[in-house]
């Protein structure tokens, strides 16, 4: 079993927000992969399916951005799994606007929930960096990852949120370079 954890900030006013990205792309992978219905568990709304023939927890931790890494290490804890079983897909203000990167362990570039994952569960997970830019000035970084997508990004997002679903068999099949390759073969 793997735990897919999209991050992002319950509530609907928080929907579209940059931080939120984590979230989109676990609904489009739930969507897409025909996951069971979402409910409530480990401080977090979770669901169960398959991705590439791998059984797959996807979790939306409801504890808030900053404290994503409680709920998922909950559910780590709960099924025996290691950090190496959990993936967590995440907003990455230092790659351009709808750009991916993958790596397991390293440190969390100030991104606090990268930090309390850390706390909870260790280093060793894999990330999915998914960019949203940075917005120049780090006066700006607030304001700009708690800001909406704006309309003119709209098809860029739902095209890259379209490709990481598509392509997330590749991740739970532990092939992360193909899974980076395709991805970006679809966004071009």
């Amino acid at each position: 079993m793997l735990i897919f954890a999209g991050l992002g900030n319950p509530g609907d006013k928080y929907r579209l927000n940059r931080h939120n990205i984590g979230f989109m792309a676990a609904d489009v992978m739930h969507d897409v992969h025909r996951f069971s219905p979402w409910t409530r568990k480990f401080q977090a709304q979770v669901a169960d399916g398959r991705i590439g023939g791998q059984k797959v927890l996807l979790m939306k931790p409801q504890t808030f951005y900053n404290e994503s890494g409680q709920a998922i290490g909950e559910a780590m804890r709960f099924y025996k799994l290691g950090p190496e079983d959990v993936t967590v897909f995440y907003d990455e203000l230092d790659l351009d606007p709808f750009k991916v990167k993958v790596k397991r362990g390293g440190g969390t570039a100030g991104n606090n929930g990268m930090r309390s994952t850390v706390r909870h569960i260790g280093e060793n997970f894999r990330r999915v960096r998914l960019g949203i830019g940075h917005p120049g000035h780090k006066d700006r970084v607030t304001g700009h990852v708690l800001g909406n997508f704006a309309k003119a990004e709209e098809d860029d997002l739902a095209d890259l949120l379209a490709a990481v679903a598509a392509e997330a068999h590749w991740l739970a099949e532990g092939n992360d370079p193909r899974f980076l390759s395709d991805v970006a073969l679809r966004l071009q």
